[in-house]
């Protein structure tokens, strides 16, 4: 059995460390005894994107806003789905993320942060979505392991009330809120409807083989 390699910490700006791990050609990034991200792992991360698109339709110009970038899973999937005129902001808020993105996880970055549709922004994904009025077409949430805001105290704040009502205004008239979670949250699921979305909660597998444990993503529809 290959040995689990530490090759990188990241203190996350009011909240915990993460820890990048190798093994063999395997990437983990953990959290205390919670493994958040596993490279093996991307099936929902990259429905997160496929499913956003296909929701949105083949539209000239459309404008996704991706937080964060996590392993790059859900950009990459979006980069190939969306025509050439789109464009993609990602908000991550830990720099050694985007580090090891381009250093020791090259290999699954696949240069996807230099596609020329792509804008990269050190942020919290709360305060950009607080300064956008009707300016994204999809917004795409990976942050933490969903509304239970395990890494960040601060994420909490994405999915209550006030939170909802923002990325509300931030969606241009019918736009789409999409959240992954690493489990089912029926409070969440009916903030979601109290904020006035249209809400679709789809169930798909962790792997890109349709196996491993079930996540869960909410499409929310934003009125319009």
């Amino acid at each position: 059995m290959i040995a689990r390699e530490l090759i990188g910490t990241a203190a996350v700006p009011g909240g915990e460390t993460l820890r990048l791990f190798r093994r063999g050609g395997d990437f983990m990034i953990v959290l205390d005894c919670n493994e958040l991200m596993n490279s093996r792992m991307s099936g929902s991360e990259e429905a997160l994107a496929t499913m956003t698109a296909a929701r949105l339709g083949k539209r000239a110009g459309l404008h996704l806003l991706i937080g964060g970038y996590g392993m790059g899973f859900t950009l990459r999937a979006a980069l190939a789905t969306l025509r050439a005129d789109a464009r993609v902001t990602v908000a991550e808020l830990v720099p050694e993320i985007v580090d090891w993105a381009r250093g020791p996880m090259a290999v699954l970055t696949a240069g996807c942060l230099d596609d020329p549709r792509v804008a990269l922004v050190q942020d919290d994904v709360a305060a950009v979505i607080e300064r956008g009025r009707a300016a994204y077409d999809a917004i795409l949430l990976d942050v933490d392991n969903g509304p239970d805001a395990l890494t960040h105290e601060d994420n909490g704040r994405l999915y209550a009330a006030r939170g909802l009502a923002s990325a509300s205004a931030a969606l241009k008239p019918g736009g789409v809120l999409a959240v992954w979670s690493a489990a089912p949250d029926t409070g969440f699921a009916r903030r979601l409807e109290r904020a006035g979305f249209d809400v679709d909660e789809v169930a798909v597998r962790a792997r890109s083989n349709g196996k491993g444990p079930r996540h869960v993503i909410w499409f929310a529809r934003a009125p319009g």
